[in-house]
This record gives C-alpha cells, structure tokens and sequence, in this order.
C-alpha cells in the first residue's frame, strides 16, 4: 500500500489482501445499509493534490478526492486504474471497496490556512465522485465546501450524486463568496442503458431534476454529456433528445466528448460489452484498436452531430477545463465566510479539537 508515510499503526484483519498492514488505515466497515460494499477509513496527509500541466501551454490545476472508488459502478468511469495503485482491481474493487479520507476536511482548512497558499481554483469529482453514496454517511463535502469558501479558495464540482442537493443552500451562500461552478454528468437518456452501464448512479431523471434544483438556488449548472457511446448514445436522436431535455432542465452549457478507453477500463468496458452487446465488439474493437482515444475521423463526425444540436437548441457548448478535466472556474475574489460557512467552519475546528487535534476519524 502507498500510504506508508502516514504513521499511525493499524490493522484490519478483514480488509482485502493489499489492505490488511496501511499504516493510514483506521478501520473497514461494512454495514447492511451498503450492501456488497466495503469502506476503507483512513487518515489523509494531505488533501489538496497538485495537477501538473500537461505542456509547458497547459496551466496546472487543483483537486480534491475524498473518496477512492466509486458505487456508480461506471463501466466506462476512466478512473478506474487508480485502484490498483491500492493493490486493489479495477473492476468489482473499484465498485465496491472504497476509501473514505475521513479527517479530509480537518487537513484542508490546515493547507489551506499556509501562507504559500495561492488560492488557485480547486476542482472536485475529477476522479471520483464526491457525492457518491456514502456521503450520505460521512458527511464530508460540507466541511471541504466551507474551507474552500472561507479561505477565498474559488471551486467547481463535478457529480452525477443527487445528493449534492442537500448542500446547495451552502453551496448558494459559497458562491457569495468565492466562485463557484457546477456540473451534472449525465451522459445516457436511454434508461435500460443507464442502468446497465452505470448501475449504481442515480437516474437519468433524477440527475435532471438535480440540474433543475441547482439552477433554483441561483446557481448555474453545466451538463457534461461525457462520454458519448459509439454505436449506442452517438445517433442525432439520442443527442437531440439528451440536449433537449437538458436545456428544459435549465443547463447553463452542456460539454461532450467520445468515450475514450484507457488500460483497465478497456478490458472492463470489453467485458460489458461482449454480454449485452455482443454484437458492438467487432466495431468497437476496429474504432478503438490499440487507441485509448476514438480517432479523429470518428471525432469530426460526432461533433457534426453535436455542434448543430446545440446551435438548434440554443444551448451554449462548455469547455473542459484543461488541467483537472473538470468545470472551468470563473475564479472572482469574494468576502469572508458566514452563516451556513461560518457554522461548518466551526465544526470543523470543533470536530479537531474534540478528536485530539484531527488525529482521529468520525466514525459511522
């Protein structure tokens, strides 16, 4: 494991095999409200993680992942290989075992708080979702939205989680102060699809009517229709009736681009893809090749399709922002925190000094 240089021993005898000895490791829970699902607590050393560009034309960037793992369960989610880093697979462990950085906000407020600080804007669900299921449990987003927003620090949110709907009067009173920019992934408006390829995410509707909230609050929301399927979500009908429904929805833009397969995620994909459509393999195997990307031919003609859809629908086309593959932070200078911000703010500081200093988790 590659956590060694957070020192604070523990074992858990019924963790998985590459989890047993962490010394970050607090403890694995399992509970029958997470059925077939595993959480790994751990100590978090840090919680902001630098992006380096990827050209010296490339601007780096900032991210927060308070998870590791994902119960969307995503055939295609391009994270996946991150779980082997972890000694874990990319397959059922990456659905299924998921690391909870339990002490993440208690250590942002602390980086937060330095002096070489910058204040440079700071994306989450680049790499896995923040709002996915267990946030419902452990409650992190509320304290890293607070200390995002109270030291100054602009941010953006990418989810495909309704859950983000319990913090928008926060994430509202945030964007007083800080820039603040949203975005709903929804890629699939077929619901038999949906549930295949993205089995443990809220519905296609659900994630919608997310959008329709967030826009309530006064908040604009980008709709990433990422990534467009080959051969299954890329026909002008799918897209027609994916950037329709998105604008009803009131996105502000809506972002596209091709699935793309990466090491890991194409052997999973591959797999989905020989038992419900068999029949796709073949096509998919001459688009893909030995290619992570779809090739440029393929490129032109989906944004042929797209580009006049939008246009149609009077729909403005986002951009992904270029370091962190997340949305693009309008980044303004605000005021300080107060209120909802000010209250988590002060949970969190209690919550440190309650535990002896952030040293220990909140448990379930």
């Amino acid at each position: 494991m590659r956590w060694d240089a957070q020192k604070i021993q523990a074992e858990a005898g019924d963790a998985l095999p590459g989890l047993v000895r962490v010394s970050s490791l607090v403890r694995t829970v399992r509970t029958p409200e997470f059925a077939g699902m595993t959480f790994h607590e751990v100590l978090a050393r840090s919680a902001l993680n630098h992006v380096p560009g990827a050209s010296s034309v490339l601007p780096y960037g900032w991210t927060i992942n308070p998870y590791r793992g994902c119960s969307h369960a995503c055939v295609y989610c391009f994270a996946r290989p991150t779980h082997t880093y972890l000694d874990l697979d990319y397959g059922q462990d990456f659905d299924s075992q998921i690391v909870v950085k339990v002490n993440v906000a208690e250590v942002l407020v602390r980086e937060l708080a330095r002096p070489s600080w910058s204040r440079s804007p700071v994306a989450l669900g680049t790499n896995t979702d923040p709002y996915q299921r267990a946030e419902g449990r452990y409650r992190l987003m509320p304290g890293i939205v607070a200390a995002l927003a109270g030291s100054g620090t602009p941010f953006s949110i990418l989810t495909k989680g309704t859950l983000v709907r319990r913090d928008l009067d926060l994430l509202a009173e945030a964007a007083e102060h800080v820039p603040v920019d949203l975005a709903v992934s929804i890629a699939v408006y077929d619901d038999d699809l949906q549930a295949s390829i993205e089995p443990g995410a809220p519905s296609t509707a659900a994630r919608l009517a997310t959008v329709t909230a967030v826009r309530e609050h006064g908040l604009s929301c980008s709709v990433f229709l990422m990534p467009v399927l080959p051969y299954l979500t890329d026909t002008r009908e799918h897209l027609d009736e994916a950037i329709r429904r998105a604008k009803e929805a009131g996105a502000t833009e809506v972002l596209y681009t091709a699935l793309h397969l990466r090491p890991g995620v194409k052997e999973w994909f591959f797999g989905w893809l020989e038992r419900e459509h068999p029949e796709l393999v073949g096509r998919y195997r001459a688009l893909y090749g030995d290619r992570a990307y779809a090739p440029s031919g393929y490129r032109r003609l989906l944004a042929s399709r797209v580009v006049p859809l939008l246009r149609a629908h009077g729909v403005a086309r986002g951009t992904v922002d270029a370091a962190t593959g997340g949305v693009r932070s309008t980044a303004l200078g605000r005021t300080p925190a107060s209120g909802l911000l000010a209250d988590e703010l002060a949970a969190i500081s209690g919550a440190g000094s309650a535990l002896g200093g952030g040293t220990q988790p909140r448990l379930f």
